[in-house]
């Protein structure tokens, strides 16, 4: 049994258990996965999306093979052993052409499947819920099930004989990355709608001429929750609603949920998502957005140390690169008189701007002008809970860790709730 397997099993046994899932392609961000991963001696699920990473390099420039290699390479530097590593392929399907027509998108959705299976990717979400440019605005169930079939055919096909894949479905899916604005009531998904998904699905598999052994594979169910995040807001976990839903899946041997749009989430509400069968927590706004107040508090620093000729001008230089290349938020921030979500927003569309040379560099810059140890009462100031750590012996008052610091709070709090930082186990 895998260990992703044993922990999903687990959760079903009412014994806490889960997996979070660390979706960033950014190094620092996956620094600080690899070593928390290796300070629980716990797996990592380590997740690209179709936007991040396709074969065409996606927004990081990288084919699938190139991210497992650099993830892989980062593991090796931090110690952490290759066999604690899941890679797992996000929203793949034809997000990143939904405005071609649908035959289109979905050939390249197919080639996109192909070059994750190839790579070594082994948890693969199967994502066909969001209609192409010919398509009604809203898909049904059974469309979007024959579509995730059909990707899934494609995947079996190129799998390797030894290769064991696993796939997460859904026709509910919040969008990656969150929303512009939250719903006014958020509300989890039916049981009679989840109900329809896998009963579509399972049909949809069988007229692909996809058996029960491809079938038992499915091990994740993508479901609302009742959790999101907007650009200043952020929708709680509520107990008491998702209880239908959580009691349902109970009934679904083999099956969790996987919840997307953790980020934000009070560790009380991680906790409870995943005793809720929610065993699969997705991250990713939420790290870089840890990582952005990390850069920027030491920043602020940096402000009372360094003279402003020699200073990084980092928080300025992002805010000028963003206004000059507005694509990657422009429908994002639609309220003007909102100028502070360009560089402060949950939504964290920054964390596209990160590999731009200009930052690189700005970032370069910072962290040699605070080479030396920082003064305690700055440090207090502005990165509180890593003066803490600094003065505890725990965290070395140097700059690179004390971002990897901050990025570890998140990343703790996910650790705890799925109960991968009090155990050890067996990899």
């Amino acid at each position: 049994m895998s260990a992703l397997s044993q922990i999903l099993q687990q959760n079903k046994q009412g014994l806490g258990s889960g997996i979070y899932s660390v979706c960033s392609a950014q190094s620092l961000v996956l620094t600080a996965a690899l070593r928390r991963a290796k300070a629980d001696n716990s797996v990592l699920l380590i997740e690209a999306t179709a936007n991040q990473v396709n074969q065409f390099g996606g927004y990081t420039g990288m084919v699938p093979a190139d991210f497992i290699a650099y993830v892989r390479q980062l593991a090796e530097i931090e110690g952490v052993q290759q066999q604690q590593l899941i890679f797992g392929g996000d929203h793949l399907g034809p997000v990143v052409w939904c405005k071609e027509p649908a035959e289109q998108a979905m050939l390249k959705a197919e080639q996109l499947i192909a070059v994750f299976v190839a790579a070594g990717f082994s948890k693969i979400h199967l994502d066909t819920s969001m209609a192409c440019a010919d398509d009604p605005a809203a898909l049904s169930d059974e469309v979007i099930a024959t579509r995730a079939a059909r990707l899934c055919k494609v995947a079996e096909q190129h799998r390797a004989p030894e290769q064991s894949l696993c796939y997460v479905i859904g026709t509910e899916v919040p969008a990656p990355g969150g929303v512009t604005e939250l719903e006014h009531e958020l509300a989890p998904t039916p049981v009679q709608a989840v109900q329809h998904t896998l009963n579509t699905h399972k049909a949809a598999f069988t007229a692909a001429g996809l058996g029960d052994d491809v079938w038992q594979k499915v091990i994740a169910l993508v479901v609302q929750p009742g959790v999101e995040f907007d650009n200043s807001k952020v929708h709680l976990f509520d107990v008491p609603a998702s209880q239908a839903l959580s009691a349902y899946i109970q009934t679904q041997a083999g099956l969790v949920y996987e919840a997307h749009s953790t980020d934000y989430q009070l560790p009380e509400q991680l906790k409870a998502l995943v005793q809720g069968h929610f065993a699969i927590l997705k991250v990713g706004p939420g790290l870089t957005f840890a990582l952005r107040e990390a850069l920027f508090a030491l920043s602020f620093i940096e402000d009372e140390l360094v003279a402003p000729e020699q200073s990084s001008q980092l928080r300025t230089r992002c805010k000028a690169l963003m206004q000059n290349n507005t694509g990657y938020w422009q429908k994002f921030y639609t309220d003007s008189s909102q100028q502070w979500q360009l560089l402060y927003s949950f939504s964290d569309r920054i964390r596209y701007y990160w590999p731009e040379t200009e930052l690189q560099r700005a970032i370069d810059t910072l962290f040699s002008n605070l080479s030396a140890p920082l003064p305690l009462p700055l440090l207090s100031q502005f990165l509180p809970a890593s003066y803490q750590a600094v003065l505890t012996g725990t965290v070395a008052n140097k700059v690179e860790d004390l971002v990897i610091h901050h990025i570890d709070q998140v990343l703790a709090s996910y650790a705890n709730a799925c109960a991968l930082a009090a155990t050890t186990r067996s990899i």
